[in-house]
């Protein structure tokens, strides 16, 4: 069975991703990663081991990033931390760097090395000198065709192979870009983990003679995004790849939210195991943010309509609307992300579970009834729900709007 791996960008996201359905997860530390995290339970190397051992108790397991491209004196921070590593003891190290994975294999032992999609793995060979460096997996590039990948997986049987089939897309190649470093002098540079996502801004365009008068690129109210990539969706192809045996499929997110770790891997998880259907599982991630959705280069003919012309942050066809923290007989303490109010008819998401359901009762901290709950409030809240069976899995029970019913499906 494939693996389905989804990030963890901090430990409740890992435990979240793990209930919903991923079989592993990719997570980074500062200084060595390609996303650096700045809030919520952020995954360090204080509580690594933490996070690992967490993993391993659910039976599921934990891939460290260490995948920036480095400086000397990033090798000299290796060398200071690498102890914690081993201790950690991670099930791989995904690594970009020829001087990372040098220091790895000499000071590790017994933990798989994947080699990152940054690497631009475009064809066979390469595939094959980074088994014959002692890779245990390698992570194809973005860039390639479903074809391309068939013929890579089966010509080189004696390694594992991972692909992205979900998320943000780099406009530049393989991620290797370096706009961010340019355009915040050097500040948030893109390969070490602090990228500013310049391909998302708004540009417009300047004739020199004429210094103060700018112009739209394309003419729209809501700006020029002329570098901003649609998200990447294959979740109607994941039979067809489970056929030619790739061995993992990885989703874009490390700083993505908590709702759309679960939402994205509920879907892959229910269309994996046959649950539900490619179709079905479409809907599933129209409700969680995306940009609009593009196969990009899977079916050869990557072209203008994998662009965003028009948005540049992810738009959700549902809204999350709050967390379930505890249960109090009938009650619910819920963790409002956006504000609702009494009778508002929402749809209750558990790991197992999914069922429309009214609020019909908001209490405060000192138990009397209000009307609304505004972003951020934790409130006890009573539902009345059309399925109950969420409740016992109520501690990873997610509420978000009802949002889209359905959409046109067709595969390209």
């Amino acid at each position: 069975m494939s693996e389905l791996l989804l990030p963890a960008g901090s430990i409740e996201k890992m435990r979240y991703a793990f209930m919903y359905g991923a079989d592993a997860v990719y997570l980074g530390v500062d200084d060595f990663s390609l996303r650096t995290m700045r809030k919520g339970d952020i995954i360090t190397l204080d509580n690594l081991k933490f996070a690992i051992d967490t993993a391993k108790k659910m039976n599921k397991k934990v891939y460290l990033t260490l995948n920036i491209f480095a400086y000397d004196s990033d090798i000299k921070k290796l060398y200071g931390v690498i102890d914690i590593i081993k201790d950690a003891k991670p099930h791989a190290l995904i690594i970009s760097d020829f001087g990372i994975l040098n220091v790895v294999k000499k000071h590790t032992d017994n933990i798989d090395i994947h080699i990152s999609t940054q690497t631009n793995i475009l064809n066979t060979e390469t595939v094959k000198f980074w088994r014959d460096l002692g890779a245990n997996r390698v992570i194809l590039a973005r860039e390639l065709s479903f074809e391309q990948i068939k013929t890579i997986r089966n010509s080189v049987s004696d390694i594992e192979i991972e692909m992205f089939v979900h998320g943000a897309q780099c406009m530049s190649y393989s991620g290797r870009c370096l706009l961010s470093d340019y355009m915040t002098g050097y500040e948030r540079r893109a390969n070490h983990g602090n990228c500013a996502q310049p391909c998302r801004w708004s540009y417009k365009l300047l004739e020199e003679t004429r210094p103060n008068e700018y112009f739209e690129i394309v003419q729209d109210d809501k700006g020029s995004h002329i570098l901003s990539t649609k998200d990447l969706c294959l979740i109607k192809y994941l039979k067809e790849l489970v056929n030619i045996g790739i061995d993992s499929f990885k989703v874009e997110g490390r700083t993505k939210s908590l709702y759309y770790v679960s939402a994205v891997a509920k879907a892959y998880r229910y269309v994996l195991d046959n649950k539900i259907s490619e179709k079905e599982g479409f809907i599933e991630l129209l409700k969680a943010g995306n940009r609009g959705y593009t196969t990009g280069f899977f079916l050869g003919h990557n072209d203008s309509s994998s662009y965003s012309y028009d948005i540049s942050k992810g738009l959700a066809g549902a809204d999350f609307i709050g967390i379930v923290k505890e249960k109090q007989d009938n009650k619910f303490k819920v963790l409002f992300k956006n504000k609702v109010f009494l009778n508002d008819e929402i749809e209750i998401i558990s790991p197992s579970y999914s069922t429309n359901a009214k609020i019909i009762n908001i209490y405060n901290e000192k138990r009397e009834t209000n009307e609304l709950a505004n972003t951020n409030d934790e409130v006890y809240v009573e539902f009345n729900s059309k399925d109950n069976s969420w409740q016992n899995e109520f501690e990873y029970a997610l509420l978000r709007t009802k949002g889209i019913k359905n959409t046109v499906f067709t595969k390209d």
